[in-house]
């Protein structure tokens, strides 16, 4: 388990109870977790580094966190200027597993290749299979094979960067692991995060996880036209997300049937529009104009 990204992160329940005031009460146990009289729930991940690990400290954690995380954020920095600076709009795509991103992302591609290219730096576990579905519509496609790795860093997609080689006012795509918890700590130097929620998954993951839903800037309902088969309550799924991040867009899409792509399709550019007059913009000059 890793003790700097999500995976380790937060706390962990069984089934979901907290004591009153939200506090763990009762004897601590081996393992760093607590039970809990007169509750059956186990609590981890109590203290400033918000997780446990056997045989190390949580200011030993939050310590190693710290520096791994500042060290991603410069080269996410370096990531953002070089992409600012030639006016390319990239995109962090993450969901969980199965969520009908990369179905998302041929459809998106076969729209916009047309009037701007588009890239896309692809993440997974292993195989390529993604990526060659990507290269079939013509798109560029870097393959990124994390191992045990459970996210895409900075490092990984500045590689790719300059493998892909993509052109000034293009868009990137980047098709992050499959898992809600802990690509949401990593910046890649992307312009935005885009949550996609399919209707097959449940109506409560923005409260379960909700660090990710606070992270993104937009939430996509993917798989609509299953809705009638599914038990999913869109407007349910729409509040709990509010309720985490109430500055979040929220679109609904089918990229089976392409309903709701007209309005996907119009954030996009309105986000390249954003992208590429701030590659224009002179140095030093605020949106309101003043140096």
């Amino acid at each position: 388990m890793c003790n700097v990204c999500g995976c380790g992160a937060g706390e962990t329940r069984i089934d979901g109870q907290d004591p009153p005031g939200g506090d763990p009460v009762g004897e601590e146990r081996p393992g760093g977790w607590r039970e809990t009289r007169g509750h059956d729930a186990l609590h981890y991940g109590r203290g400033p580094a918000g997780a446990e690990a056997p045989g190390m400290s949580q200011t030993r954690m939050l310590s190693i966190e710290q520096r791994i995380l500042a060290r991603n954020d410069a080269l996410a920095d370096e990531n953002r200027r070089w992409l600012a600076g030639r006016g390319i709009l990239a995109l962090n795509l993450v969901s969980s597993p199965g969520a009908g991103k990369t179905t998302l992302l041929v459809r998106t591609i076969e729209a916009l290749q047309t009037r701007v290219p588009v890239s896309v730096v692809e993440g997974d576990q292993q195989t390529s299979f993604d990526a060659e579905r990507i290269r079939a519509t013509g798109a560029p496609a870097v393959q990124i094979n994390t191992g045990k790795g459970c996210h895409l860093d900075a490092l990984m997609v500045g590689q790719a960067l300059s493998r892909l080689a993509p052109p000034a006012d293009s868009v990137l795509l980047i098709e992050n692991v499959g898992n809600l918890v802990c690509p949401a700590a990593f910046d890649l130097g992307e312009r935005a995060k885009v949550v996609v929620l399919s209707v097959t998954e449940g109506d409560d993951k923005p409260l379960k996880y909700p660090d990710m839903f606070a992270a993104a800037s937009l939430m996509l309902i993917n798989k609509t036209d299953l809705l009638p088969y599914v038990d999913f309550n869109v407007d349910k799924a729409i509040d709990f997300a509010l309720r985490v991040n109430p500055a979040l867009a929220v679109i609904s899409v089918s990229a089976t049937t392409g309903a709701g792509f007209d309005a996907w399709l119009g954030w996009v550019d309105a986000q390249l529009d954003e992208a590429r007059a701030a590659a224009r913009r002179p140095v030093g000059l605020t949106l309101d104009g003043e140096s």
